[in-house]
């Protein structure tokens, strides 16, 4: 089958194409985007990604077009598609017909940290022997790929909340029929598309009403929101983390680097691992009931931990110059940008942290997450923030009780210049963005070498 992929180059719809690919489809693409990595991986797959959404780049012999979510009505290539009355679905869709329907699927759902517990539950059970397939909304530093087809019974997905296509406003993740599902955490987000919580709760609510009654649902016992959507309905074993009640973690180390895992008290596991940060603790103990409901035994859990390489751009270090260090994460909501500042605290002591950040999700840039900015930075000795271009809120306001240690910056070249003077040797420099905010990591780490 020929089949065209309008937005390619987003890690869902690239991962897409992967599996598209890997079925032994004809899969092209068309992108306003083209940057690595998901473009060197595409292209390293032989699908061939066309610039821009002008129709031409759809072969009208194509016999299916996949839309992505990032897709708008008004976008010429639907325009033609739908003139042509071609046949098209969304990459959510897709997937649930063509991979996902007979597999036992693994969702890790929630605002934050499915990223990263999706790769770690996916290297978990390859560690095990299970050969699962997965699509992985970000880059696994220890697979090839951002997806695959696998060969066993069960599939790791990343299940995200997002709307799932301009002619389908059902969150994607209702789409995938989950067996196994990790709801890590819910907060407000997307709010270009949710008015409000009760909205996304609303979702999640639909998304446990998939779960089977011989499935499992896994979730922290101290989330007030989930605890909301559980009571108005849950037919699937609940297995709670963060307490007694299931699965819970004793530190060995502060930064989380080191840790043993109880279940109702019960020594489980000893866990030694590279990641840092209390969330990146919790996200682990969700990972880890989820592979203990398929039978994944402690030692081959163990040893996925002591191996986990993580994915790309999770407080990743991008280079070290002159004794500082710059780090990349992808954090972009105050939740996120609080627990990596913390994370990186605990690890790096009392030596000062210069955080920098883009405000790229549509929500930040609308300033839906104003009142609780501030706070996230609190724990960072200097604060640098790219004002958005949306001018219906001030971000400098906002910013103002972290007083003379946070700085607006209308341009990236800006931040370079004031960090690269400020700062100074052992200090640490925390990127933090969902965008590639204009290279930004490797003009610093030049500046910083003059």
């Amino acid at each position: 089958m020929r089949i065209h992929i309008l937005g390619i180059c987003g890690t869902f719809m690239g991962g897409v194409a992967l599996i598209a690919r890997e079925l032994g489809h004809h899969v092209t693409g068309s992108d306003l985007n083209i940057y690595p990595p998901m473009s060197d991986a595409l292209a390293a797959s032989g699908i061939p990604v066309r610039l821009g959404y002008e129709p031409k780049n759809i072969d009208p012999k194509t016999d299916l077009v996949i839309i992505g979510n990032g897709i708008a009505r008004h976008n010429p290539c639907v325009d033609y598609v739908l003139n042509q009355g071609m046949d098209y679905i969304s990459g959510s869709q897709w997937m649930c017909e063509n991979v996902l329907r007979h597999q036992h699927v693994l969702a890790v759902s929630g605002t934050h940290g499915k990223t990263t517990t999706t790769a770690l539950l996916t290297w978990i059970l390859e560690t095990a022997g299970l050969t699962p397939g997965y699509l992985i909304g970000g880059v696994p530093k220890d697979f090839k790929e951002t997806s695959r087809l696998g060969a066993g019974k069960y599939f790791v997905i990343e299940a995200d909340e997002y709307d799932t296509a301009f002619f389908d406003k059902r969150s994607k993740f209702l789409h995938y029929r989950p067996r196994t599902l990790i709801m890590n955490n819910i907060e407000y987000d997307h709010a270009d598309i949710f008015p409000d919580i009760e909205a996304i709760k609303k979702q999640f609510q639909y998304l446990l009403r998939c779960v089977p009654s011989n499935g499992s649902v896994i979730f922290p016992n101290s989330d007030t929101n989930i605890q909301d959507v559980l009571s108005r309905g849950c037919w699937s074993t609940q297995m709670a983390t963060g307490d007694e009640s299931g699965w819970y973690a004793k530190l060995l180390t502060p930064d989380g680097g080191a840790w043993e895992c109880y279940f109702k008290g019960e020594k489980r596991a000893l866990i030694k691992w590279h990641l840092v940060g209390n969330h990146n603790v919790q996200n682990a103990l969700a990972a880890i009931a989820a592979a203990d409901s398929i039978g994944v035994a402690m030692h081959d859990i163990e040893k996925a931990f002591a191996t986990f390489s993580n994915v790309k751009r999770r407080l990743e270090i991008r280079g070290c110059v002159n004794e500082v260090t710059v780090y990349d994460d992808f954090a972009h909501h105050p939740t996120a940008i609080a627990t990596t500042i913390d994370g990186l605290r605990k690890k790096v002591g009392e030596q000062r942290i210069i955080a920098i950040a883009q405000l790229g999700s549509n929500s930040m840039r609308m300033g839906a997450h104003g009142d609780a900015l501030s706070f996230s930075f609190q724990a960072a000795d200097q604060v640098h923030v790219l004002r958005p271009e949306d001018k219906s809120w001030d971000v400098a306001a906002v910013l103002k009780p972290l007083g003379n240690k946070a700085f607006v910056h209308d341009s990236v070249a800006d931040i370079i210049d004031v960090v690269s003077k400020a700062a100074l040797k052992h200090d640490h420099v925390l990127i933090m963005s969902n965008k590639g905010f204009d290279g930004i990591h490797e003009r610093l780490l030049d500046k910083l070498s003059v």
